[in-house]
């Protein structure tokens, strides 16, 4: 029985643990599909045995091929925004788990219903970048259960995503990959969930602890913690083989359902450009950027009546269109917003540009500026088989100069041991010294027209710029030419480290104009309308660093209030995924908040500026007037590897709305190009039994002359609550057309999950009998009507 486990433990973990790595799966599905029963007709235990006996040694690597990310996507991220300067909370939803929980929901039946399984994470309290890997989240029963699991749980009742990935930080002082409370006790047990749960990438650190938890898979594979580490654990009565048998079921199940079994062979990667993608990326763009303010109706802009339009910025000429990490995809192509503001006015209709101010925390990447030798856009790239740039094996074009060499290396190429060569021609638009910048995960060195100027492969600078990993960016001086175009050379060699995911990025800063700021007021006056496009990229909110503070980069806020002071016909586009300080707000009449857009940016943008499309966003966080109001503050980063979250339940709105403290924008609020009259709020019945549902309805009328669209938005309020309770929080929402002079009646659903709350002494959700307000509004501080109602017995559940 001994040699049974073992030989089960052991096809087990190079099942479990080695999917991402291309190896193990096809050669089961390749066995089954010549000679094995159906899968419902064996277990999983039998299954394992008769593929480790029958097939004791490996097909080559190659055959045995099957790339997990055909089955998966790893996505959404729900955590929440406790501070509005976590690293990814761009990438995040909101501060409020109701909402969270319900564009996750949306956002994985959408992906599944394509065949492809979504993976809600990070499971969970991972809401901060700050010490990500160790850092201890430390919380009690009920704010862990009513804020950050509770999108999770939302998600898992609704939506029942194929995956869920444990979060790298502890929770409570237990690593979240080997946290029996949360992946045992609550997602597979009092949730039910019966999916796959995987690690973040080298998320894993115990052998027993994670497999007796409910972790299914380490990602990435090879393994690092199973293996024989897991055979021993066996042996050693640490692990069951009843365990062993589970965590691998879960894997076969989500081949089986993805339909593996039918179809194992790997599928190309594909690429395609639709128009009709670019038409849905362009919509939802413009649908999401939020109008915060607009005196004076400054917006729609009118082109018929300008003759000139400066357009201003750091980010209006750069496509800014994603924020970093692990989040970032490659477009087929992007629009600036100075591109899309081109492509919106007649070419009788001047546009200018003016840099403004330098907002470079690295060398700026030369995407959209590089040329190889053969006139192809972006870098020529060639791969080595082993070090020493001697046996050439491939070469193909990259467009960026920002490169990850961990995913998609070409047949042939050992992942952990190869070199590279990058070449290409650079044309500086100016003439002077122009400092480039080279970092690496990897060992690097850079040479300019055969001079090398950068030496990254002797030694190295800490810490690292890829996800704390790798080099910092070294930097040197080159005199260039205006118009002469310069020979690029990088070499590059894989470290040896495990954890080390190989990339380089480099990047060029022309000669800086000093008067950079003077140069953009001047060109400001002579204009009719001023469009600033400012705010943060990828390099400032990325996954692997919290952002230091609140405050634009480089010197915007200087370059906004000179601007302001110059044309008052002007408009402020911000670009960032989180809030921002903006001092200046008094003095600059319209704001657009336009977020990370994707590769339509430009064009959606330009789109509302000029009223193409009418502004509904709202605000999906809070909007803090300085960093110091927040709730976490006082608790942020954290001390000694331990992160104490003290301000419980009272995160975002919740905080602000209970202490009565002013907001520079609040939760919810978005302005529109009509005007919107909220009218006779009601409910279908007075009482609410424990197991039903209640509607509860408004008249909306649109009071302009233009057509618009509104998100109507329900906060539920427990008149009477045994335990303390927010004001009020979120429970409804939608998003109607109401046409110009037009009034839409709104209805929206209310049920025991709106009312509940979570009871730690008694481990349960909790809706009390009793007098509740649903109150309808605009935004969390702009409620329009409200209504009473009555829940007739209490109601309690876990799921």
């Amino acid at each position: 029985m001994e040699l049974e486990a073992v030989s089960l433990v052991m096809a087990s973990q190079l099942l479990v643990s080695l999917l991402v790595s291309h190896w193990v799966l096809l050669s089961i599905l390749k066995l089954f599909k010549r000679s094995a029963p159906p899968l419902a007709m064996i277990s999983s235990q039998n299954l394992l045995k008769s593929f480790w006996v029958s097939r004791p040694t490996f097909l080559s690597e190659r055959e045995l091929e099957i790339c997990y990310s055909y089955i998966v996507l790893a996505a959404p991220t729900i955590n929440l925004h406790r501070t509005p300067i976590g690293g990814r909370n761009f990438e995040c939803y909101s501060e409020d788990p109701y909402l969270t929980g319900s564009l996750a929901s949306a956002y994985i039946k959408g992906v599944q219903s394509e065949g492809v399984f979504a993976t809600a994470k990070h499971f969970a309290v991972n809401d901060t970048e700050f010490e990500r890997f160790t850092i201890s989240s430390d919380l009690d029963e009920r704010t862990l259960r009513e804020l950050y699991l509770a999108p999770f749980q939302q998600a898992v009742r609704e939506a029942n995503p194929g995956c869920i990935m444990t979060s790298y930080n502890q929770i409570n002082g237990v690593m979240a990959s080997e946290n029996s409370h949360t992946i045992k006790e609550i997602l597979r047990g009092e949730w039910e969930y019966d999916g796959l749960v995987m690690s973040d990438w080298f998320g894993a650190h115990s052998v027993a602890g994670t497999a007796n938890a409910g972790l299914d898979l380490e990602m990435p594979g090879p393994t690092r913690i199973r293996g024989e580490k897991l055979v021993a654990a066996v042996k050693a009565g640490e692990v069951t083989e009843e365990t062993i048998n589970e965590r691998a079921r879960k894997v076969l199940e989500l081949a089986v359902k993805a339909g593996k079994f039918e179809d194992p062979e790997e599928k190309p990667e594909e690429g395609i450009d639709k128009e009709e993608h670019r038409q849905i990326i362009r919509e939802a763009g413009a649908e999401s950027i939020v109008l915060l303010k607009n005196e004076n109706n400054v917006l729609p802009l009118d082109a018929s009546k300008l003759k000139k339009i400066a357009i201003i910025g750091p980010n209006a000429q750069q496509a800014i269109v994603m924020g970093g990490g692990s989040a970032s995809v490659r477009t087929h192509y992007t629009i600036s917003p100075f591109e899309g503001i081109k492509n919106a006015v007649s070419t009788e209709v001047e546009l200018a540009h003016a840099l403004g101010c330098y907002t470079h925390k690295w060398c700026t990447v030369l995407d959209g500026k590089m040329k190889t030798k053969d006139g192809e856009n972006g870098v020529a790239f060639e791969y080595f088989v082993g070090s020493g740039f001697s046996e050439f094996h491939s070469r193909f074009v990259q467009r960026s100069s920002r490169i990850w060499l961990f995913d998609g290396l070409p047949e042939g190429i050992d992942g952990k041991h190869f070199s590279a060569r990058l070449t290409t021609l650079y044309t500086p638009e100016t003439t002077g010294n122009h400092i480039i910048g080279l970092a690496s995960s990897g060992l690097s060195k850079i040479f300019i027209n055969g001079e090398e100027v950068i030496d990254n492969w002797t030694s190295q600078d800490k810490p690292g710029i890829f996800f704390d990993s790798g080099s910092a960016e070294r930097t040197a001086t080159f005199q260039m030419q205006a118009g002469e175009a310069v020979e690029i050379v990088i070499e590059f060699e894989r470290s040896t480290h495990p954890r080390d995911l190989p990339a380089i990025r480099f990047g060029i800063v022309e000669e800086m104009n000093p008067n950079i700021i003077e140069d953009a007021v001047e060109l400001a006056k002579t204009a009719d309308a001023v469009i600033i496009v400012a705010g943060l990229n990828g390099e400032w909110e990325t996954e692997g660093e919290d952002r230091a503070t609140m405050q634009l980069a480089g010197k915007q806020d200087e370059l906004i209030s000179a601007v302001a002071k110059a044309n008052k016909n002007l408009v402020l586009v911000n670009q960032s995924g989180t809030p921002i300080n903006m001092p200046w707000v008094d003095d600059v009449p319209s704001i657009l908040q336009a977020w990370y857009l994707g590769q339509e940016a430009g064009n959606a943008i330009a789109d509302v500026l000029f009223g193409k499309v009418n502004p509904s966003g709202k605000l999906p966080t809070t909007f803090p007037i300085r960093i110091e109001d927040t709730p976490a503050f006082i608790n942020y980063p954290g001390d000694n590897g331990h992160v104490h979250y003290g301000e419980g339940l009272y995160i975002g709105y919740k905080y602000y709305d209970v202490r009565k403290a002013p907001v520079l924008f609040p939760f919810g609020h978005g302005l529109s190009y009509s005007t919107f009259e909220y009218k006779n709020v009601r409910v279908n019945q007075p009482t609410l039994e424990a197991d039903g549902t209640i509607t509860v309805s408004v008249d909306v009328t649109n009071t302009s002359q233009v057509d618009g669209k509104e998100v109507v938005q329900v906060y539920v309020h427990d008149k009477v609550s045994s335990l303390h309770r927010p004001l009020k929080e979120l429970r409804s929402f939608k998003k109607v057309n109401v046409p110009a002079g037009q009034t839409v009646t709104v209805d929206l659903v209310l049920d025991k999950y709106a009312l509940g709350f979570y009871d730690d002494q008694q481990n349960t959700w909790v809706a009390e009998q009793g007098a509740f307000e649903a109150l309808v509004g605009s935004s969390v501080t702009d409620i329009r009507g409200k209504v009473e109602f009555e829940l007739t017995n209490t109601a309690k559940w876990v799921k």
